[in-house]
């Protein structure tokens, strides 16, 4: 279908701390499930009215009934085992923050990243729930325009979830439970886009694990070619979205560097993997992050296929402070010089939220880099 939206967004906001205390009352079972779920409703409700107050024209809940952007599929599903996560990661903090953040604040998110051990897959996948159901059946009621709904990305799942000597005891090959994770997700996608969502967003932080040198050093300590596993990605995603018609809705994906409280675990251009999966990736349109010198520059643009949009995340969600106006405008165009005008966007880099506790910024910085997103693309593109 065509591709609107120019003003476009990845999904999570932060969320009021009045609903971090509900869940975590509901979670202590101090309250009821239909408690939480009245707390939920209203704190959409009022994230979903602040979108539209900022001139977006796509809306999202703000993953607000999640605790972070991809636990649905963990939850939706038996076949996991307590493991070694099979990649590690070294979180780091953005060197500029907002002057306001202290220093307990960031103690804080640093005390919150990811540790290196957790859940794996180490049985055959047994779905048991949907995925988005709850969140999809809101926004269908009450967005006050065409709403987005986001999801892992199967090769996602498979790259955390594969562990060899504990994986293979279920499965006969990763391909195997790339695939049998890629049927759960097309399901999703079937499911969703008969219940209205237009907007189909697959996150995922895996592709750019293929970018730096030693995280392609841990593939291969576990016995995987990177280059190899990288087609292997390609073809489950690809399967996972098989039967979707393009003609009513708009398919993206979202490549992310690492988003909880405001770090990040990965640099490093696109150069790497832009030829093969701009090129055979089945979306319609890649968000990409480009809020700092982290990304790289805007060359490996030039393998996105005509037809195809790319998302510009030059707004950061790391820090409140504000970009310049004229800085986006000059980035627009610089990257313009490699993919033409009409197939770009632009958004924030990534969510606000990926996890429940948020960024280290404040609401009013949020809707303010929303308003510049909205803003900005009307004086580019009208």
């Amino acid at each position: 279908m065509s591709q609107p939206f120019r003003a476009d967004h990845v999904g999570s906001l932060l969320r009021p701390p009045e609903l971090l205390r509900v869940q975590a009352d509901f979670a202590a079972q101090r309250i009821s499930a239909a408690d939480k779920r009245a707390a939920e409703d209203e704190a959409i409700t009022t994230a979903l009215n602040m979108q539209r107050q900022a001139g977006l024209e796509i809306f999202s809940d703000g993953e607000y009934r999640r605790g972070n952007w991809a636990g649905d599929f963990i939850a939706a599903v038996d076949g996991y085992v307590q493991g070694n996560m099979p990649v590690t990661f070294n979180w780091q903090l953005p060197e500029q923050l907002n002057s306001q953040t202290s220093e307990q604040q960031v103690a804080n998110a640093m005390h919150a990243m990811p540790q290196q051990s957790g859940l794996v897959i180490g049985q055959k996948l047994r779905q048991k729930s949907r995925l988005t159901q709850e969140e999809t059946a809101f926004l269908s009621q009450h967005a006050p325009g065409a709403w987005k709904i986001t999801m892992p990305a199967a090769s996602y799942v498979l790259a955390r979830g594969w562990v060899p000597g504990t994986s293979d005891k279920a499965y006969e090959s990763r391909r195997a439970l790339g695939m049998d994770i890629a049927q759960i997700i097309r399901a999703e996608v079937a499911a969703v886009a008969g219940e209205g969502a237009l907007y189909i967003q697959i996150d995922n932080p895996h592709y750019p694990d293929y970018l730096p040198d030693d995280r392609r050093e841990q593939y291969r300590a576990m016995g995987l070619d990177p280059d190899q596993a990288l087609e292997e990605d390609i073809a489950v995603d690809n399967a996972s979205v098989q039967g979707l018609d393009r003609d009513k809705h708009i398919l993206a994906t979202h490549l992310c560097r690492g988003n909880g409280r405001s770090a990040w675990h990965t640099s490093g251009g696109y150069d790497r993997i832009a030829e093969r999966l701009f090129g055979t990736l089945d979306v319609d349109r890649f968000l990409l992050e480009y809020d700092s010198d982290r990304s790289g520059g805007f060359e490996p643009l030039r393998y996105i296929p005509r037809g195809k949009s790319v998302v510009l995340g030059l707004v950061t969600t790391k820090s409140g402070q504000l970009e310049s106006a004229d800085l986006l405008r000059r980035r627009i165009d610089e990257a313009a010089k490699y993919v033409p005008l009409e197939q770009l966007m632009l958004s924030p880099q990534c969510g606000f939220a990926s996890v429940s506790e948020g960024n280290l910024l404040t609401w009013d910085e949020q809707r303010r880099k929303l308003e510049l997103v909205a803003e900005t693309a009307r004086k580019v593109w009208g």
